[in-house]
């Protein structure tokens, strides 16, 4: 019987200990490590139930055990530690292993690091890992890039550990390079967008329709169950359904309303900048997490506009549904953008991304999974120029925005910011406007920096003295 281990998995925090246990129920036999070695002794001692793990106390005891070609599997903060931890396993290493990155590191590090790493003759991996805590023990969305030779020495395990749908497991081998966290720090943008759409939802629905969070809690557990049915959907619903035990009040209305951020949807949207891809419904989803932390300066800027409005909305099944379908428009632009970008991206960088794919590991697992994911993997299928614009969606998009025009009308006037949906409209409005009014800017340019501009009625550049000469 062999008894090396098939994996090591440095970082035993809880996303490193899930990821353990569910690679080892797999029939894997997984060899762990991590820098304080009294977590990997609490996780022996109270998580371990006959599983085939093997702990370790050193990084040499870690790679003696391992199985060649080794495969080490780095689930720990992203940043200086990854690159510390594989500074210290290179001298143990030989050409040939393999080092995944399971974090959420930033891109452009997991290019340098797959360089680094190839200096030595070692394959390495830049993954992406959506799900959290649960998704890790039970089955995450699983997002490799890097080098395909290190892909297919875990394949196997990778695909049985991730979610498995109905088309396959949520797993597969995106690209080269830097393409897995790419694809991870989008699916995250993303995120940051629908997370942000459902909270302005939920903010209409508290503040001028004057409904009680069991009330809100029960039309996103009916809402689940429609076209906007998803996992950040499913979990709004049990949030507002949770107790604080002592003072018996839901539990999210005792939460400080003071976002915190780590950092990947500010990355899509300095990306997507860098790229020319408009992404304003996730950028504006990342300012409202910024404009959120600054509580005290919103409390003292809310006195002395003394703002307030007593006088609630009567709430009614033509307002849930139109309050539905603006989520569902919300939805459908965030993944819009975010699939423009990869595209762009997939082209710009040459990782020759399959979208239809992508979208088919969101299905299951990661925080994106929607149902509306299988329309989008047909929309994708048609190589639309947006996803909203395919045939799939066009017109209960066209649908979607009357009704979306009409909350973000009743929010403005009951001063209530919906940044998100408001961005929404703009984005689809401008796509789908023939004429915009940079004629104007682009008049302006010229006008103080003689960028010159383009006509449309003859070919060539052109420059105008628009006052005058000037000494």
């Amino acid at each position: 019987m062999n008894t090396m281990c098939d994996i090591g998995i440095i970082g035993m925090a809880v996303m490193g200990q899930n990821l353990a246990l569910n690679i080892a129920r797999k029939g894997f036999r997984v060899a762990v490590f991590n820098r304080t070695q009294e977590r990997t002794r609490e996780f022996v001692n109270t998580r371990l139930q006959g599983e085939p793990i093997v702990p370790t106390h050193s990084l040499e005891e870690f790679v003696s055990v391992l199985g060649k070609p080794r495969r080490i599997m780095l689930m720990v903060k992203a940043g200086q530690a990854v690159d510390e931890f594989m500074e210290a396993l290179f001298p143990l290493l030989e050409p040939g292993d393999l080092i995944i990155d399971g974090g959420n590191s930033f891109f452009q590090d997991t290019e340098r690091r797959l360089q680094e790493a190839e200096k030595r003759g070692l394959l390495f991996l830049g993954t992406g890992v959506s799900g959290g805590e649960y998704g890790a023990l039970h089955g995450p969305s699983i997002m490799p890039g890097g080098h395909r030779e290190g892909y297919e020495l875990v394949s196997e395990i990778l695909e049985r550990a991730a979610a498995q749908v109905e088309d396959g497991p949520c797993c597969s081998y995106l690209g080269p390079g830097g393409s897995g966290h790419f694809v991870k720090m989008v699916h995250n943008g993303i995120e940051y967008a629908m997370m942000e759409a459902i909270a302005e939802i939920y903010d209409i629905l508290r503040k001028i329709y004057g409904l009680s969070s069991s009330a809100i809690q029960s039309i996103f557990e009916e809402w689940n169950e429609s076209d906007v049915a998803s996992y950040l959907v499913e979990i709004t619903g049990k949030i507002l359904g949770v107790e604080d035990p002592e003072t018996k009040k839901p539990l999210v209305d005792l939460i400080l309303d003071a976002a915190e951020q780590k950092g990947t949807g500010k990355w899509t949207s300095q990306v997507a900048f860098d790229l020319g891809v408009p992404t304003p419904v996730i950028n504006q989803a990342v300012i409202a997490r910024s404009l959120s932390s600054f509580k005290e300066k919103r409390v003292l800027l809310s006195q002395i506009w003394g703002r307030k409005n007593d006088t609630a909305l009567c709430f009614d099944s033509k307002a849930k549904d139109a309050l539905r379908q603006t989520l569902f428009l919300s939805m459908v632009a965030a993944f819009s953008e975010g699939f423009h970008l990869l595209q762009v991206a997939s082209e710009e960088l040459q990782y020759n991304l399959n979208l239809v794919d992508i979208a088919r590991i969101w299905k299951g697992g990661c925080i994106l999974r929607a149902r509306m994911l299988s329309s989008i993997q047909k929309a994708l299928a048609e190589n639309p120029l947006l996803i909203f614009a395919a045939s799939e969606f066009t017109q209960k998009v066209k649908e979607s925005t009357k009704y979306a025009r009409q909350i973000v009308k009743t929010a403005l006037e009951f001063a209530t910011p919906v940044p998100v949906l408001s961005a929404t409209l703009a984005y689809i409005d401008s796509w789908t406007s023939a004429s915009l009014p940079a004629n104007l800017l682009q008049a302006q340019r010229d006008f103080f920096g003689a960028h010159t501009y383009k006509r449309i009625d003859r070919p060539g550049t052109f420059h105008t003295v628009w006052e005058g000469e000037t000494e």
